[in-house]
């Protein structure tokens, strides 16, 4: 079906400037691995960024190097599975900056790989509380942060390429990360109204310290993840940071409820 307007009609541009220009950035897990080369490129591309963690150390190192690097960034240790250390991280954002207008919700816990049946009570409660319960506060501090002060904004939610398919030997951490895929679902189709977009990535293989625990746990796991890949390697770290700041970009402005396979064809 073919459909006209009549009138005249603006195109929307977008600036050539950077693609966060203006943006105030929320970023957890921030660190290292996937959070800390996000806080990077988002500060690069114009976002004053507030990272959080739980470790101090990491996240000054961090923020020194965006500063070093001529851009603006703060940072707040934070526990995501503690709804006041969340509340308070996302309160200091807007104290600090005036603003809420993204945030990417990159914090995770792993599993000890192994078959459902062995992996202890405790972890699993502990993989759930910050993959699942972690993100579900994130964004409700979050949503209320940008009504209150941008009005319209972008969330994104780091999946797994493990969400989207039987987990075996990592059971627990692939359902809290589909579970996450269904409440960013939920999120965008409750707050899509508003001009709040929520959308999820699932990266593959990646270079991060995760994986690397994996591999000392399973060794031999990277080369098997990478033969199961259509381009044959593991991402770096900033690709998949890439894809997460393009969603939060006003260039998606007509993309929400979608996870975003970030995979080298994986699942392709």
């Amino acid at each position: 079906m073919t459909h006209t307007t009549t009138g005249t009609t603006t195109p929307t541009s977008h600036p050539t400037t950077g693609l966060l220009a203006g943006k105030v950035a929320f970023v957890s897990g921030a660190g290292r691995g996937i959070g800390a080369a996000a806080a990077r490129l988002f500060a690069r591309e114009g976002a004053r960024v507030l990272l959080t963690a739980r470790t101090e150390t990491q996240l000054k190192a961090v923020t020194e190097e965006i500063r070093a690097s001529g851009g603006t960034a703060e940072y707040v240790p934070c526990d995501l599975a503690e709804p006041a250390s969340v509340h308070a991280a996302v309160d200091r954002t807007v104290e600090l900056f005036g603003r809420l207008d993204v945030a990417f919700n990159n914090a995770a816990a792993m599993q000890p790989p192994g078959p459902m049946d062995e992996l202890p009570d405790s972890d699993f409660d502990h993989v759930l509380a910050v993959n699942l319960k972690g993100p579900w506060l994130a964004m409700k501090a979050q949503i209320a942060a940008i009504r209150a002060t941008s009005r319209t904004g972008a969330i994104v939610n780091t999946s797994s390429v493990g969400s989207l398919m039987a987990n075996p030997a990592l059971p627990v951490y692939g359902a809290a990360k589909r579970a996450l895929n269904s409440l960013t679902a939920s999120a965008a189709a409750t707050y899509g109204p508003e001009g709040i977009r929520v959308n999820a990535i699932a990266p593959g293989t990646t270079l991060t310290e995760m994986i690397d625990a994996w591999e000392t746990n399973t060794p031999g796991i990277v080369d098997r993840l990478n033969a199961l890949t259509p381009l044959g390697r593991p991402a770096d770290p900033e690709e998949v940071a890439q894809a997460a700041a393009w969603l939060l970009s006003d260039r998606a402005s007509y993309v929400t409820g979608t996870v975003l396979r970030v995979d080298g064809g994986m699942r392709a």
